[in-house]
């Protein structure tokens, strides 16, 4: 399915709320907090010469978030930016001053730190980021996780020392859950989608996601003409069309937003005009995106900058899979997991569609930024559905970063 962007919000600016948040200023705060962490390195931007060449466009450049801070995915940009802002915010209020990045394991910040308890929803991703941070900052993390999240993704976010909640039913059920023991036992959520009276927060989580377009954008040779994002909620599509939107301008790249087919959200949101729940049906393979309602915030940045809509059924995030990991030609191979490659996967459908082909001006002069959003955060899954272990495809890459 595809949707151009009709909404009356269409081409307007964004909110100032959101164009502060994902503005330049914001995006250097995010580079400089990485500058302290100890595990920080620029993710690679991987070029694709010969798929391009195969699908008839110019370029194709994806950045590669599957090597993020240790933990596979983009999503460690997001939820310990957040625990960190937070902690600094919190620790400035007690000691009545201004408190620096640069003082995150003074004692008297960690003496702040371990009085606080950050909790979150999770599918897995976003839950090991939170996770993660608490444990960097010294506070403690409740993670909640409903019936979808693999033992294996469960078992990445305990590592960190995080308490764990199961919680029966769907994503959806586990952020109310999470809401609800949050406000009863006076825990800070930090969760990557936003609700009514609930923004500030979640727009942290996107003001992280700034970092990789900050990367991608310094390392390519020209800026990308169109850019294809999956979304669950649509946190890193609102964080990378918005902070492009401001970037570039009038001048900004064709936007689209993909969906799981058992999952859109966004796609319906977009067709309703209006933020719309879906309902839930058969589980998707694109775990990391199997959310039924958007976040508002992101719903309110891609009603304005978004230019369209579209979904991809789950053959085709396996084909990905399978595809990123035995490139044609001399192309490196990537590790993808489930929902890593489903923005090439919407790539892929418009150029073979000659009705979204046209509608989005694809052609031979195109020059495409994607983003792999995880590497194989479950190697199992990964090796079920690929048939190859993560660490046998990463040996076939032949050359690691290219531009």
């Amino acid at each position: 399915m595809f949707q151009l962007n009709s909404t009356s919000d269409y081409h307007q600016p964004l909110d100032p709320r959101d164009a502060e948040t994902l503005g330049l200023e914001a995006a250097d705060a995010v580079e400089r907090h990485l500058a302290f962490r100890e595990n920080h390195a620029e993710t690679p931007l991987v070029a694709l010469p010969a798929l391009a060449a195969e699908l008839g466009v110019a370029a194709i450049h994806i950045k590669d978030e599957g090597h993020r801070l240790g933990l596979g995915s983009f999503k460690a940009l997001g939820g310990a930016y957040a625990v960190i802002w937070l902690v600094l915010d919190e620790a400035a209020h007690r000691l009545g001053r201004a408190v620096d990045v640069s003082e995150l394991q003074s004692s008297p910040v960690r003496a702040v730190a371990g009085t606080m308890t950050v909790a979150c929803a999770t599918d897995g991703n976003h839950g090991r980021s939170v996770a993660q941070g608490a444990q960097l900052v010294g506070a403690r993390a409740a993670i909640f996780v409903h019936a979808g999240v693999s033992d294996e993704r469960v078992a990445a976010i305990a590592r960190f020392g995080a308490e764990i909640i199961r919680v029966d039913g769907t994503y959806d059920d586990s952020v109310r859950e999470a809401a609800r023991m949050a406000e009863q036992k006076g825990w800070t959520i930090v969760s990557d989608t936003s609700w009514a009276g609930y923004e500030h927060i979640p727009g942290l989580v996107m003001q992280g996601y700034t970092a990789l377009v900050r990367e991608a954008l310094r390392a390519m040779p020209q800026p990308p003409t169109h850019v294809f994002i999956q979304a669950g909620v649509g946190g890193v599509a609102a964080a990378v069309a918005g902070h492009m939107a401001i970037a570039f301008g009038e001048e900004r790249p064709t936007f689209t937003v993909v969906d799981p087919a058992r999952a859109a959200c966004l796609f319906e949101t977009a067709r309703a005009g209006h933020p719309v729940t879906v309902a839930h049906g058969a589980p998707t393979v694109m775990a990391m995106l199997e959310c039924y309602e958007p976040s508002l915030v992101a719903w309110r940045i891609l009603s304005r900058v978004a230019d369209a809509f579209m979904t991809v059924d789950e053959d085709e995030a396996i084909a990905v899979m399978k595809r990123l990991a035995d490139p044609a030609g001399n192309d490196p191979a990537i590790v993808a997991g489930e929902s890593g490659g489903v923005g090439l996967a919407g790539l892929i459908r418009a150029v073979g569609n000659p009705a979204i082909k046209q509608a989005l001006s694809l052609d031979g002069h195109s020059r495409i930024f994607l983003v792999n959003t995880e590497g194989a955060t479950d190697p199992g899954k990964y090796q079920e559905i690929v048939g190859r272990s993560p660490a046998a495809v990463a040996a076939k890459s032949k050359n690691g970063v290219s531009a």
